[in-house]
């Protein structure tokens, strides 16, 4: 009786694609980084109150512009059909549009995206995490709650808000400036894989930092056989917003600017919505004006009046040279060198970075 070789197994076919944020098993660039907690704790405060305009602060209004750079999409979570939108496609991803049909970013979305930032690079707890606050390093792992912490707060919760305590910053739903929209298709995008091992953990085993996407000079599209259908804004498409604020400090507002990307020593651009990993979401901000209330002065007369005046209203030169002084406090007393320059080499705009190609 002779003996007969056993067949070898079939080599397994994974279920679904790899996740580009498996990219070390892969051998290919990753499109992401973490930027590394500061070495001290979060700097605890007590934050202003809503009770009344501290004569010490500033109050006034943002008027930003900003600019598409890469296909933007922020999903509404809704797929109609194509007709529906006036398209020739079955299905769609939509974004909101406003009743002029306008595409429309909700302040929400905005929001995350600078508070993200700001986190990033000043002494600020992990409000808004997923992971295991075992994994976390041990001097983050409170999150701020203006009771339990005795009003106590770290540096972003103390003006973007956090448990019990509402924001000093009011974000408007950012309105596109061009009628309609672009239909764009994306690759099917899977959920990150933070596994034990991988670059989302130090040796130590904690979370190795906050995660951003790099900018690129163009996202990938797939084309109508292989991506998603999606409402779009396209490239160069311009959008306008105010953002409110009251309460703040110089510093405060400094860093507001640093993340808005007026620091010319690190010229930052926003990440916003969907399709990161593929190099989506890059837009500009310009200031365009500032309304600026800095005393009580300013206050009676702002408030004492029914008829809008400019008298506040910086343009131009004196706008640049406010926000220049505004950074340059926050580089003295609020913002971590080294989580700036770090975040500074993963969103720096312009860039000549190529998209990542391949699974996502």
């Amino acid at each position: 009786m002779t003996n007969t070789p056993k067949p070898k197994p079939r080599k397994q076919t994974p279920s679904q694609p790899v996740s580009r944020d498996d990219a070390a098993v892969n051998n290919t660039q990753k499109p992401y980084k973490f930027v590394s907690f500061p070495q001290e704790r979060p700097r605890l405060e007590h934050p202003a109150g809503h009770d009344k305009f501290d004569k010490n602060r500033l109050h006034g209004t943002l008027f930003l512009t900003l600019k598409v750079k890469t296909s933007l999409h922020i999903s509404t979570g809704i797929v109609v059909p194509g007709n529906d939108v006036q398209i020739r496609v079955s299905l769609i991803k939509t974004m909101v549009q406003g009743i002029d049909k306008h595409l429309v970013i909700q302040g929400s979305s905005l929001k995350g995206c600078i508070r993200s930032v700001y986190e990033g690079i000043t002494r600020s707890c992990i409000c808004r995490t997923k992971a295991d606050f075992r994994k976390l390093p041990e001097e983050y792992e409170r999150e701020c709650d203006i009771k339990k912490n005795r009003n106590q707060i770290c540096d972003a919760c103390r003006i973007f808000g956090a448990l019990n305590l509402q924001g000093f910053l009011e974000f408007n739903d950012v309105k596109c400036e061009n009628i309609g929209f672009n239909t764009g298709f994306m690759p099917s995008l899977y959920r990150p894989r933070p596994d034990p091992g991988s670059a989302y953990f130090d040796t130590r085993g904690k979370v190795a930092g906050r995660k951003f996407y790099y900018h690129t000079i163009r996202a990938i599209e797939k084309g109508q056989n292989q991506g998603i259908a999606i409402q779009q804004a396209a490239r160069e498409y311009t959008f306008t917003t105010q953002l409110q604020f009251k309460n703040i400090k110089p510093e405060e507002l400094g860093t507001l600017f640093i993340v808005l990307g007026q620091d010319s020593n690190y010229p930052i651009a926003l990440k916003v919505g969907g399709g990161k990993p593929i190099g989506m979401g890059t837009m500009t901000v310009e200031v365009t004006q500032a309304k600026i209330l800095q005393n009580f002065e300013d206050l009676r007369s702002h408030y004492s009046t029914y008829s809008p005046d400019n008298d506040y209203l910086l343009t131009g030169e004196a706008l640049q040279t406010f926000i220049a002084t505004q950074i340059k406090a926050a580089h003295s007393r609020l913002i971590q060198l080294p989580q700036l320059q770090q975040l500074a080499e993963v969103l720096r705009y312009p860039t000549d970075r190529e998209p990542p190609e391949g699974m996502y």
